[in-house]
């Protein structure tokens, strides 16, 4: 049984100096493959430098560049061209994190929207697929993603929170929909448990957004505070009992459409370790 990670911030400050050893747990919780998050031009690079840095043999690490919507007011007129160079690198795997969010606007929205459809022409462009954020947003994210998703390959909301409006409004687009340890956290995420039986089996993706979203309900709780991806199938156990699946069907299904959707490699089986609940 396989696992593979959508997204994971293992260029973040908190990782420095143990990011082998976090890679390491992954491998052994059985999380085979892991999609490193690029959230802006600088961390776009240092991911895919990471990728190769830490498996030179290209089987387990890949990444996504873009440039998150807290950082749109960085977006110039050089940005196009300095990330369609990134995004030709062979470990490159989508477009993103792009996106919206209208909750913390740590960047004036007409910026926002401004990167985020320059990043989905260069999505169409090179035939990618596309990593979107989205904070309280739905409404205007899915009026610019219908311009331009006939032109693209394929698209995922990650690190899912929304309702069931826009749940259905990114289905009906055929998007992807990523869950996170939000869904262990009984304070805010309750919401997504009847919803999570609505994505269809070949829409859902996992990830831990690590060093972010510890799942709540994960005993013992990790001495650094910090998520990491090894704690990723603690989130399978909780997604596979809301959707009445086994984590062995959720984990199959789940691996199937990360593979499919960011073209990764098949790689040797590895064992998934038992998650307490």
């Amino acid at each position: 049984m396989q696992l593979i990670d959508i997204g994971v911030n293992l260029t973040h400050p908190s990782f420095a100096n143990q990011r082998e050893a976090v890679l390491e747990r992954a491998i052994a919780a059985g999380v085979c493959q892991l999609l490193l998050t690029g959230t802006s031009l600088d961390g776009s690079e240092q991911a895919l430098q990471l990728c190769e840095q830490l498996d030179p043999q290209g089987q387990r690490l890949f990444a996504t560049a873009g440039v998150h919507p807290h950082d749109a007011s960085s977006w110039t007129a050089d940005s196009p061209r300095i990330l369609h160079d990134l995004l030709k690198h062979a470990r490159a795997r989508a477009v993103g994190e792009c996106g919206l969010d209208f909750n913390r606007d740590f960047s004036p929205r007409p910026l926002q929207e401004k990167a985020l459809e320059q990043q989905l022409a260069l999505a169409v462009e090179l035939q990618l697929p596309v990593f979107l954020h989205e904070r309280d947003a739905s409404e205007r994210l899915l009026a610019i993603l219908r311009e331009f998703r006939d032109q693209l390959p394929a698209a995922v909301v990650h690190c899912f929170t929304g309702d069931q409006r826009s749940l259905f409004g990114y289905l009906d687009l055929d998007l992807y929909i990523g869950i996170t340890g939000w869904v262990c956290d009984e304070r805010r995420g309750s919401h997504l448990h009847p919803l999570l039986r609505e994505i269809p089996s070949q829409r859902l993706m996992l990830e831990s957004d690590a060093p972010f979203l510890v799942p709540r309900n994960l005993r013992p709780k990790p001495k650094s505070g910090k998520n990491e991806p090894a704690f990723l199938p603690h989130v399978l156990q909780e997604v596979a009992l809301h959707r009445n699946e086994t984590p062995e069907q959720l984990a199959a299904s789940t691996s199937a459409n990360a593979r499919r959707f960011f073209a990764l490699p098949s790689i040797l089986d590895t064992p998934v370790k038992a998650t307490e609940t």
